[in-house]
């Protein structure tokens, strides 16, 4: 997707899946719902930075440029995709329990937690 100037924006287990026969060492994208070009086609330019946006994505998997409302990149997806390797490695991920009912106050809350939370200590356990 990314050699294609393409950001999918909602990666998460739920939209990952595994090909079968002829296809089973390929993993699959699949929901490009929120996907979003990051090229512009006529000028060739990224996308400018824009700050002030809604939470987009899987709250529990995106980056924390994602809870600071930036316009996401490339480098985000990746940042999502490791927060989706290291959930399915070690069952879960420490923010996973924050319970609070109203969304705004929980992402916010997230997203704070996790800019706080040493990689170090997310990783512990992982294979290096």
């Amino acid at each position: 997707m990314h050699d294609l100037n393409y950001i999918h924006r909602d990666i998460k287990p739920d939209n990952i899946m595994m090909g079968l026969g002829e296809n089973s060492n390929t993993v699959f994208l699949i929901d490009f719902g929120l996907t979003r070009l990051v090229i512009d086609p006529k000028t060739g330019k990224h996308i400018p930075f824009v700050g002030r946006k809604n939470l987009i994505g899987t709250c529990r998997y995106v980056s924390v440029n994602s809870h600071k409302g930036f316009e996401l990149s490339r480098r985000d997806d990746l940042t999502t995709l490791g927060y989706v390797i290291i959930n399915l490695i070690k069952g879960s991920l420490p923010w996973q329990g924050i319970k609070i009912s109203k969304h705004s106050a929980r992402y916010s809350k997230v997203g704070n937690f996790k800019e706080k939370y040493p990689i170090e200590k997310l990783c512990r356990g992982c294979p290096i």
